[in-house]
């Protein structure tokens, strides 16, 4: 040892060191670099990356994912091509069921308005598939959906309760008089109105009016 120290303090060579002791240290290994116990299973190979949530790398966009979290937008059916469909035939009921105010604005400006009759398609009540064009009286409306009365030229309903005698007017080409039927309503969808005919000058409809007030509820 005292020949060590002197060495080193007067600048000697080095003593070698002992056999078998290393002559400089080091960090050991990394584990990693350490050779395994047991041998480990190669690793499998990386699949495509699906879709991730919002804002990766992956997602389709904050556009469309914005769209897809929207209510309802996944279960939106897409859109039809083609024409229009045909409108809803012409349905009767009860006319205390369909009660509306009555009110007169007729104007011939290609809308139908309570004052005015147009002709539609109307069903044979005893047989609901066949029909003909038939003059309608317009007394109201729910959206769309225009509520009419139908009119007839046959003599015989002259005399009957529900009927009621309005006269020739310029919706009847021959000016043949008219009977308006006063217990069923026509609800008529707006774009099955087939032309305009004219319109019922006010006495009249009054008479009208006051009829589906007094028997039938209307306001």
């Amino acid at each position: 040892m005292l020949k060590s120290l002197l060495r080193r303090l007067f600048g000697g060579p080095a003593e070698p060191a002992p056999r078998g002791e290393a002559r400089t240290r080091s960090a050991p290994p990394p584990a990693a670099a350490r050779p395994s116990a047991t041998p480990t299973p190669a690793p499998a190979p990386r699949r495509p990356a699906s879709p991730g949530p919002r804002g990766s790398a992956a997602s389709p966009g904050p556009r469309r994912s914005a769209e897809a979290a929207r209510p309802g937008a996944a279960s939106k059916p897409p859109a039809r091509r083609g024409p229009a469909p045909a409108p809803r035939p012409p349905r009767q009921v009860p006319t205390e069921q369909r009660g509306r105010t009555v009110a007169y604005a007729p104007d011939l400006d290609g809308d139908a308005d309570p004052g005015e009759i147009v002709w539609t398609w109307v069903p044979y009540e005893d047989d609901p598939a066949q029909g003909k064009d038939r003059p309608v009286l317009v007394v109201g409306r729910d959206g769309r959906t225009l509520l009419g009365l139908m009119l007839s030229s046959q003599g015989e309903r002259d005399g009957q309760r529900n009927w009621l005698a309005l006269g020739a007017g310029d919706w009847d080409r021959t000016q043949r008089p008219s009977w308006i039927r006063l217990d069923r309503v026509l609800e008529v969808e707006e774009d099955g109105i087939r032309r305009e005919g004219a319109i019922l000058d006010r006495a009249r409809f009054d008479r009208v009016a006051t009829r589906l007030r007094g028997d039938y509820g209307w306001a």
